[in-house]
């Protein structure tokens, strides 16, 4: 299985902060979250709120692990409730089906990781996880 490198997370962690600076959101924590849904790289900004770490994680652990984007999760969640409510079981829980939660991709379009940003309003979250895939050299889905 593709994975992420350390490198490329910290890349998309420092693209994402600052995106969000350019764009002037409330303070941002970012996490980038391995093929298997594992951390591998975490940032929350002075001024962010100590639980949005979970948030961050909860956003790009679903979109990793369903292969769905935070936006195309929400829909689902929104027209078949009871799929995400189960879906979330399965997962312990541990899955926010929002946008923010954004896929990461290589070239060849393999998924190789997943990023979930929480802090302002959730498409601005996904905003800026997208520039910051795109400025590490990567793809993402929102």
């Amino acid at each position: 299985m593709p994975d992420i490198s350390l490198s490329k997370a910290r890349a998309i962690l420092r693209n994402t902060l600052k995106t969000g600076r350019e764009m002037n959101l409330k303070p941002l924590s970012v996490v980038v979250l391995d093929a298997g849904g594992n951390v591998k790289a975490f940032e929350r900004e002075d001024g962010a709120s100590p639980g949005r770490f979970e948030i961050a994680r909860g956003k790009a652990y679903g979109t990793v692990m369903t292969g769905m984007t935070g936006t195309a999760m929400m829909q689902r969640a929104e027209d078949q409730a009871y799929f995400v409510n189960a879906l979330n079981g399965a997962f312990g829980g541990q899955v926010i089906p929002v946008p923010g939660g954004v896929l990461i991709m290589d070239s060849r379009d393999r998924i190789i990781g997943a990023v979930g940003v929480t802090g302002d309003t959730s498409d601005n979250d996904a905003a800026a996880a997208l520039a910051g895939i795109e400025a590490a050299g990567l793809k993402g889905a929102a």
